[in-house]
């Protein structure tokens, strides 16, 4: 197969992000009011209350501002993306955007487009909008992630996927 494009995931695959997961968890069940948050990307889409949502937003990049000076590379994932220097790439994640700015700067990322969780809560639509703005079709892409999600999304666009560890 011909790669045209590379898409990347960000946390786990190109920088690690140590989030508190555990105190981050506690904070959404008590601002949502809920016993259980995951899995959280489908628990925070159907929040309807848009206060609510607005706090477990905040929360969450709180946390991931707080990570920030802690994100250390991941030495495969990184290796990827050098390799491909020069060649059209875009990067989807489920950080917020500001976060996402701020990794890109602190490691000098360059990607032609890039979305975040405000964006969309959906991997596959992620990686459809990142395709798009690429201007590829997505059988030429390879998705560069991590987790088991990153793999299901890549299958159901019909793109290539490449797991790091």
């Amino acid at each position: 197969m011909i790669t045209a494009a590379f898409i990347f995931d960000l946390d786990g695959t190109l920088v690690d992000l140590p989030l508190n997961y555990w105190a981050m968890f506690g904070d959404f069940k008590r601002i949502m009011g809920v016993e259980e948050v995951r899995p959280i990307l489908k628990t925070v889409a159907e929040i309807t209350d848009f206060q609510t949502r607005k706090r477990v937003f905040d929360t969450w990049e709180r946390y991931e501002m707080e990570a920030l000076p802690k994100t250390i590379v991941h030495d495969e994932g990184m290796r990827i993306y050098r390799a491909h220097a020069g060649e059209p790439k875009a990067l989807v994640t489920m950080q917020s955007r500001k976060v996402t700015k701020e990794i890109m700067d602190k490691f000098k990322l360059e990607f032609k487009a890039v979305f975040t969780r405000e964006d969309s809560f959906s991997r596959t639509e992620q990686l459809k909008m990142a395709a798009a703005q690429l201007k590829v079709n997505m059988r030429d892409v390879l998705f560069v992630g991590n987790m088991d999600n990153d793999a299901e999304a890549a299958k159901a666009v019909g793109s290539q996927f490449r797991r790091v560890k």
